[in-house]
């Protein structure tokens, strides 16, 4: 079970790591699903034998893949929120698609809360530093700082 905060809690743990997500495997079915739903074929995401021929040396995930899956990771790492009505994807201060996520691996997320502020008295903004790690990598596949907006 996923662990609850209060809003008087969130806004006392700025500075804080909130948690860090379950792994999901990146495979080539994932790959292949996000290029149909977006309409990306490049060869670099979806030709094995062409993209062994790449700097990759295989094929690798869409960036927006790897970012669009911090939805997936922030249920299984991010403490629920007592007395919420709502929550809402509010934006990206920053994006960096920092490492290629290949074929086959597995990524995480790490979130630290990095700014809690009220608004209106019925909402809380957080501002978090989101790091999606790759299993085995010194480097992470994505920083960004991601908005999210909770109304209570």
């Amino acid at each position: 079970m996923a662990a609850r905060i209060t809003r008087e809690g969130m806004l006392a743990s700025v500075g804080q790591e909130l948690g860090v997500s379950d792994w999901f495997v990146i495979d080539q079915p994932r790959i292949d699903a996000f290029a149909d739903t977006t309409e990306d074929h490049q060869f670099i995401h979806v030709d094995p034998v062409r993209a062994a021929q790449s700097p990759f040396g295989g094929t690798v995930a869409h960036g927006m893949l790897t970012l669009s899956m911090m939805s997936g990771m922030a249920y299984s790492a991010l403490p629920v929120m007592e007395a919420m009505t709502a929550s809402v994807n509010y934006g990206f201060g920053t994006v960096r698609f920092v490492t290629p996520v290949k074929s086959g691996a597995r990524i995480r997320g790490r979130f630290t809360l990095k700014a809690a502020q009220v608004r209106g008295g019925d909402k809380l903004m957080c501002t978090l530093d989101a790091v999606v790690e790759i299993e085995g990598e010194g480097r992470p596949a994505v920083t960004a700082e991601w908005l999210i907006l909770y109304t209570y």
